[in-house]
């Protein structure tokens, strides 16, 4: 599985993406570029300016007409995908930690920092799809997370509830009309923040990734703690594979906390567990830090990562990924 390196950001990636095809993905990093790469070679397709300083996340809407970013300089920005124009700024009072279309495209979601005199919020806009329209000004919904603040969130099926990940460890679910709390369920450990929070293909249930070395899987409809895969290092990110039922994690010891430079010793790898059995069945080496976020591909073909060492690696899965079985998956294969 030889990967492709993709080197277009000068500091550390933060998000990547794929859109619903899995042509394109989607890059920021704390250099202020947003970057739009080919997934197939890894051919850089264009990059988005506009933003000035750290920029924390990136999402792009089910037709890939729309991309989503958001930053330190707080503003969430759409642009129009094909042709980089800048479509809309929001503006707000600390940053944008996390952006997510809904599954139909017709909202969008940001998560704002908590700061002095700034509460964390999640704030709603409904999208007018028309690359030519006005979009609003107008939040459909804000919350306000006033227990802890909220690190991720995002849509579930239907856009019938929002769930969102916080700094203390948990999970919350609130109704997407109202904004009302119906839920809250403590799923890692207390003031262990969940750092990354990725759906199923059908938003039914989701993974979230945690500094208490530890990934969970979740129903979205009842935050029940389905799953847990445990490591042995802080985890930045987590993703759910379609098409084989693996879980892909990725994380490891920052520079600062860790004493040798040994890329092994930080334990920078992406790392693969097996969805319903909790084991690990591989690792995949490359970056010389760690990684800061973990995208597959919509079709389960592959998988990239993007880490503080400033690349993005793309890895195209070959054959015997495909074919890994574990007996008793052999044994109803058989049946």
């Amino acid at each position: 599985m030889r990967p492709i390196l993709l080197s277009g950001h000068e500091r550390a990636l933060t998000q990547v993406k794929y859109n619903k095809d899995g042509d394109i993905i989607f890059s920021v990093s704390k250099d202020h570029v947003v970057g739009a790469w080919f997934s197939y070679n890894g051919e850089r397709l264009g990059t988005y300016h506009g933003h000035q300083g750290a920029l924390w996340t990136v999402d792009v809407d089910p037709t890939t007409t729309f991309l989503a970013t958001g930053g330190a300089d707080n503003t969430m920005r759409l642009w129009n995908v094909q042709t980089g124009k800048l479509l809309k700024t929001w503006e707000f009072g600390s940053s944008i930690k996390r952006v997510e279309f809904s599954s139909d495209g017709s909202k969008l979601l940001g998560v704002t920092e908590k700061r002095t005199g700034h509460l964390s919020t999640i704030v709603v806009y409904d999208i007018v799809q028309d690359v030519d329209a006005e979009q609003t000004d107008e939040q459909s919904l804000r919350i306000v997370c006033d227990e802890s603040k909220a690190t991720v969130a995002g849509f579930s099926y239907g856009a019938k509830w929002i769930i969102a990940g916080h700094e203390d460890g948990s999970v919350s679910q609130y109704d997407v009309k109202g904004g009302e709390l119906l839920d809250n369920v403590m799923v890692h450990e207390p003031d262990m923040p969940i750092t990354d929070m990725q759906w199923a293909p059908d938003r039914t249930y989701f993974i979230t990734a945690s500094k208490d070395k530890t990934a969970k899987l979740i129903s979205t409809k009842d935050l029940n703690v389905m799953k847990s895969y445990n490591t042995d290092t802080p985890l930045n990110s987590a993703a759910i594979t379609p098409v084989k039922d693996y879980i892909i994690l990725g994380g490891g010891q920052a520079a600062m906390d860790v004493t040798t430079t040994n890329a092994r010793q930080g334990k920078f790898e992406a790392r693969f567990y097996h969805k319903i059995f909790e084991e690990e069945i591989g690792r995949v080496r490359g970056h010389f830090g760690p990684l800061n976020y973990v995208a597959v591909h919509p079709l389960g073909t592959g998988y990239c990562s993007g880490g503080e060492d400033g690349y993005v690696r793309v890895h195209h899965f070959d054959k015997p990924y495909f074919d890994f079985m574990y007996e008793v998956e052999r044994e109803q294969a058989r049946m």
